[in-house]
């Protein structure tokens, strides 16, 4: 199934878009897809829902497309998680996977506008695969168990500002990831029971119509099912929490591409997830 979030922002309803392109107002099921929905049993109760034939036609039509969960408790994030990207930043894959957190309220719809922040001269784009969590993960014994605890998967952008991540940010990443609007999501979220294996999704990206960014999930450093492992070792992860799992090659801080000014438009794109598209201003 593919869940997402359909309306003009802080009123989108949820909605079901089923395999043949029909879309479903889930109003009946729920009043939102958020911690609550997750912690309920929310995706089990909308396929119910659907089998039984109980859901109204939702009319779609040039509407907006929001985040496909509501406003995530936390947006947990993984560093240099592709050995490429990494030597691209002038570091060495990591031994143990590197942890940061980016603000909750960075999350916006997959084609929203991204702003660029005052006085920003490294701003950068970042394609991700997403993991939304479906049930409370704490202390797992193994990764063989942690991919049951997956609600499903989304496309993330995780737009950073380099200058202010690694030169202004005293030690620490989260100041060049937390602007406002630096988190695109969706279009929608696809439940994990439709993702074979989360370590064979192409990835690619585009700036302004040109390749950026073109590699596969199998490329992780650290694989989903041992990110949720570590992850659970040292934090608690709540239903509708985000996991942004790292991105590969190809971005502006490698030095082979320029950093993003006010009218570039990116694109993003992961095998079965969808696509953004986001236009790029000046706060």
């Amino acid at each position: 199934m593919r869940l997402m979030r359909i309306g003009p922002a802080g009123a989108e309803r949820p909605v079901l878009l089923d395999g043949s392109g029909q879309y479903f107002d889930l109003g009946g099921v729920t009043s939102d897809i958020d911690p609550a929905f997750f912690a309920g049993d929310g995706i089990e109760r909308v396929r119910a829902a659907h089998a039984a034939g109980s859901l109204p036609v939702f009319d779609a039509a040039g509407q907006r497309i929001g985040a496909p969960i509501a406003r995530p408790s936390v947006v947990l994030c993984i560093g240099m998680n592709y050995a490429a990207h990494a030597v691209e930043s002038g570091a060495q894959p990591p031994e143990q996977p590197v942890m940061f957190y980016k603000a909750p309220n960075t999350v916006v719809g997959p084609d929203d506008d991204v702003l660029i922040p005052r006085g920003s001269k490294e701003t950068d784009w970042e394609v991700e695969l997403a993991v939304v969590v479906g049930r409370r993960v704490r202390y797992l014994s193994s990764p063989d168990e942690a991919l049951s605890y997956v609600a499903g998967y989304v496309i993330a952008n995780d737009v950073s500002e380099r200058e202010f991540q690694l030169r202004q940010s005293g030690g620490q990443w989260s100041k060049g990831k937390s602007s406002e609007t630096f988190n695109p999501l969706g279009p929608w979220l696809v439940t994990a029971d439709e993702v074979a294996d989360p370590q064979a999704l192409r990835l690619r990206s585009w700036v302004n119509g040109e390749p950026r960014q073109d590699s596969s999930t199998a490329d992780m450093v650290f694989n989903v099912a041992t990110l949720i492992y570590q992850l659970s070792q040292v934090t608690v992860l709540e239903p509708g929490d985000l996991i942004n799992t790292g991105t590969p090659e190809g971005v502006a801080l490698s030095g082979r591409f320029p950093y993003l000014t006010a009218g570039d438009v990116v694109e993003l794109e992961i095998d079965g997830l969808g696509r953004q598209r986001q236009l790029f201003q000046q706060a």
